[in-house]
């Protein structure tokens, strides 16, 4: 008997033992065991919840892997060891194994911590209701070092996955019954309960020297985001600094994941190749993006707003540029698009994603302090999903009555007459 059958009748035998999830959780972890249903019809697919988060996750993997090179990459250039790449993506000077090494270790342990405590918690739930582990988290697990500053103290970050898991998922029910995205809810705590790890004492102040860390600065890892450039009021220096090659291909300070434009629009493509996630709320989200973006800068156009404001820099900010800086982007592929705290309907998804965007860079803008907005748009968004679902519903219910109010009845004839009277007997 092969080692296969042995768990497999392991698994019958002590399919009611407590803990017999945690060896459910091991045993199935890279594949599903062979057990189908004997009675009744079911509908079978190929793809099933293991597989869709491992798509997402693989998704997600040429971004981390950017991380690991971008993170070294503004150390080293902060603390003067290297100079800007000349070259752009294919740059030698960016894909040296010194930059990856260095970021190698600082976001390794971040993704280890993630895992660890987040599957932890995903057991002890397991164990307390009894029920099978679910592989929702192994997104979680893999969003969540890629959307937080490389340089996060890691018990801020175990704290804050407790609280994420916790409260943002295990008390609705699990995975599949949260109306929070569980990543989003992880920022959302480190961003109220830590915000100076998480932008600063003194916000986008330039990285100090040699990478030490000094009082009411960023350290060289962590350097100044473009956001927060903006937020100085150097609009006319941008492109100095950063050119728009830079904020596209991702040679540009940030959280670990959201920096390269190039690599989030090739893993939004592969999503909605492979029919993961929605192409309707990625597009919609986009559009109203840069309907507030076109909004703002036609304020400044006009010129009501004075240049001296607090708001001017970045609402004179190209309308089309906000999709390159930031987490947008980002938010927008892999935590918009999340099916179970997004809207379900075909035009919800529409209206859900075009909100989406329009919030994001609305808080942006008048939010200067922090300037990033998505995951507070999204995390709105998540809450309101049910009720846009409601009133599209309830649209649909009211134009279908509207259509059979003003439909033609044509009398029957008497053999159908008949043949009711019959099947009705």
């Amino acid at each position: 008997m092969g080692l296969k059958e042995k768990l497999h009748q392991f698994r019958v035998k002590n399919h009611d033992k407590k803990w017999f999830p945690v060896f459910s959780g091991f045993h199935t972890f890279l594949f599903t065991p062979n057990e189908i249903t004997k009675k009744g019809t079911h509908v079978k697919g190929a793809d099933d919840l293991k597989r869709t988060m491992n798509t997402v996750v693989m998704a997600l993997i040429p971004c981390l892997i950017f991380g690991m090179f971008n993170t070294g990459y503004q150390h080293y250039l902060a603390t003067g060891e290297i100079e800007a790449v000349a070259n752009g993506f294919f740059s030698s000077g960016f894909w040296t194994w010194d930059n990856f090494i260095l970021g190698f270790s600082k976001i390794l342990p971040l993704v280890i911590v993630s895992y660890v405590v987040g599957l932890a918690i995903e057991f002890v739930f397991c164990v307390i209701k009894g029920h099978e582990i679910e592989e929702g988290y192994l997104v979680t697990g893999m969003l969540v070092p890629l959307i937080v500053p490389v340089d996060l103290p890691l018990w801020m970050l175990t704290i804050a996955i407790v609280f994420g898991v916790v409260i943002g998922k295990e008390v609705f029910g699990g995975t599949g019954m949260n109306i929070l995205n569980p990543a989003l809810t992880i920022r959302a705590f480190l961003f109220f309960a830590y915000p100076t790890w998480m932008s600063g004492d003194k916000v986008w102040v330039q990285g100090a020297v040699d990478g030490v860390t000094k009082a009411g600065s960023t350290d060289a890892i962590s350097g100044e985001t473009v956001l927060g450039y903006l937020a100085q009021g150097n609009t006319e220096t941008l492109a100095q600094k950063y050119d728009l090659a830079d904020m596209f291909f991702g040679f540009i300070p940030g959280s670990v994941g959201e920096t390269s434009t190039l690599l989030i629009l090739l893993g939004g493509l592969f999503l909605i190749f492979s029919k993961i996630a929605s192409w309707r709320i990625m597009l919609s989200a986009v559009i109203g993006s840069l309907a507030m973006g076109l909004i703002f800068n036609g304020v400044v156009s006009a010129g009501w707003i004075p240049e001296y404001s607090k708001f001017y820099t970045l609402m004179s900010f190209e309308f089309w540029q906000h999709l390159l800086v930031g987490g947008l982007a980002f938010g927008i592929v892999y935590m918009a698009t999340d099916p179970v705290t997004g809207s379900q309907t075909n035009r919800g998804k529409w209206i859900y994603g075009f909100l989406i965007g329009f919030l994001s860079v609305m808080i942006r803008v008048f939010n200067p302090g922090y300037p990033e907005g998505v995951f507070l748009a999204i995390l709105l968004m998540n809450v309101f999903a049910p009720t846009i679902d409601h009133y599209v519903i309830r649209g649909n219910v009211k134009r279908r009555l509207k259509r059979l109010k003003n439909a033609t009845i044509y009398p029957k004839t008497s053999g159908e007459v008949e043949a009711l009277k019959t099947e009705t007997v």
